[in-house]
């Protein structure tokens, strides 16, 4: 297939599909899939929800368009697949979106197409689950009638700066010259330009250990933070004495939510386990990490307790949703682990995050967050997300907020040291 004769489809016009898809719609014709006919709906008046894209930038692509009718991937010979994988309640991964897009395709795939998987997955999963569904739904064979890629994406929600084409991408193919078509497709839009894995199979090893890696970092400053607790030491100020050094990473304590650094390390233990491995360091780093909403409680009380204040039927305020700064992105958030340990302990929470959805958020935690903050409130404050919005409030701003002698916990480092009653 010569690139001149693309013709694509993106199947999932989330936080990923549809930046890929406005970069594509520039040159190719590219149809964005999605089965929320809301979604579609919005994005044919040329609105996105997710804010990844700009109306601006939506006009721009001139050879975009959108639908959620089967019949319209018909007319593509190269599909993206960029739906979810998400974990389920047994945090094993959940696979569910990406074999029925691969049953979708099986049903309009032709020979000669090719499919390209950027949803995060273990390694093996393109070839063992989502090929074998193409092929029993189509009657085609594989690498004889249709063929596969898979590029990871590398989308950071929120973050204007590193964007779809100023990311180097990662391409691979089921053949040397499927392989070197998937390069060529995504080198003609990405500026930053991109790496041919030698496989299939390492290129999805790579993406899954790129998150599992960072999600290690963040656990071992989580658990040094609760040792600087035990020690009575300032974690922020022993970071920024270390991070004097040239070579010292500069992660920082928290929450570890969202559909990325939560997620991708259990795909990969779920395949180590398969094969007769049991992963001792990534899951160690995964329990530290999901801890981390319940130690944020206790140490919340313990403070409350000193200063005489009653726990049970307390009211705290707890600021932020999203599971990261600056983005309306819900997936996955810890707060919602906040939330949880509160209610245990017979405490009233109010959430409020100007950047959270109140209709997603109720949907999908049965969380409705507070449009509006009466002075005087509250008998504790945890600010969970950094959002410019919080960080634009002064100590005064967010005191008057309180009882007098309410517990202010700063887990984002938004306020000066002295300003709050706890840190994490």
């Amino acid at each position: 297939m010569k690139l001149s004769e693309t013709r694509l489809a993106i199947i999932g016009l989330g936080y990923v599909g549809l930046p890929l898809a406005v970069e594509f719609g520039k040159t190719y014709s590219t149809l964005g899939f999605d089965i929320n006919p809301q979604r579609i709906s919005q994005l044919k008046l040329g609105a996105d929800h997710t804010l990844e894209v700009s109306d601006t930038e939506l006009s721009q692509a001139e050879r975009l368009w959108f639908s959620d009718d089967i019949a319209d991937l018909k007319q593509a010979n190269v599909y993206i697949v960029t739906v979810p994988t998400p974990i389920d309640k047994h945090r094993q991964p959940d696979l569910t979106p990406l074999i029925k897009a691969s049953d979708t395709l099986g049903k309009v795939i032709n020979a000669g197409d090719i499919v390209i998987f950027e949803s995060t997955v273990y390694p093996g999963a393109t070839e063992e689950v989502c090929v074998p569904v193409i092929e029993r739904r189509s009657g085609l064979k594989y690498n004889v009638d249709f063929f596969a890629g898979y590029s990871p994406e590398r989308i950071n929600p929120g973050d204007k700066e590193h964007r779809v084409t100023t990311i180097k991408k990662v391409t691979s193919g089921s053949t040397p010259e499927v392989a070197h078509f998937v390069d060529s497709l995504y080198a003609s839009i990405i500026t930053a330009g991109t790496y041919q894995a030698s496989s299939i199979r390492v290129a999805e090893a790579a993406k899954v250990i790129e998150n599992t890696q960072r999600d290690l970092n963040i656990a071992l400053i989580n658990e040094l933070a609760v040792i600087f607790n035990k020690l009575g030491i300032d974690t922020e100020e022993v970071l920024l004495a270390a991070g004097t050094k040239w070579n010292f990473l500069p992660f920082r304590p928290g929450l570890v939510g969202g559909h990325c650094i939560g997620v991708d390390p259990y795909y990969l233990t779920h395949k180590a386990q398969a094969v007769g491995y049991h992963p001792e360091v990534i899951l160690a780093g995964r329990r530290i990490n999901d801890s981390m909403g319940r130690y944020v409680v206790s140490q919340l009380i313990k403070a409350m307790l000193k200063k005489s204040i009653q726990v049970n039927g307390s009211h705290v305020l707890v600021m932020g949703l999203t599971f990261k700064e600056n983005c309306p992105d819900i997936r996955n958030t810890k707060v919602v682990d906040i939330l949880a340990e509160l209610a245990e302990f017979g405490i009233d929470a109010d959430v409020y995050d100007p950047w959270a959805n109140p209709a997603e958020a109720e949907h999908e935690y049965g969380v409705t967050p507070v449009s509006q903050l009466q002075p005087g409130s509250y008998d504790a404050v945890i600010l969970a997300v950094g959002h410019r919005e919080f960080r634009a409030l002064s100590v005064a701003d967010i005191r008057s907020y309180c009882k007098p002698n309410a517990v202010l916990y700063d887990l984002k480092y938004i306020l000066p040291a002295q300003a709050a009653d706890m840190r994490l």
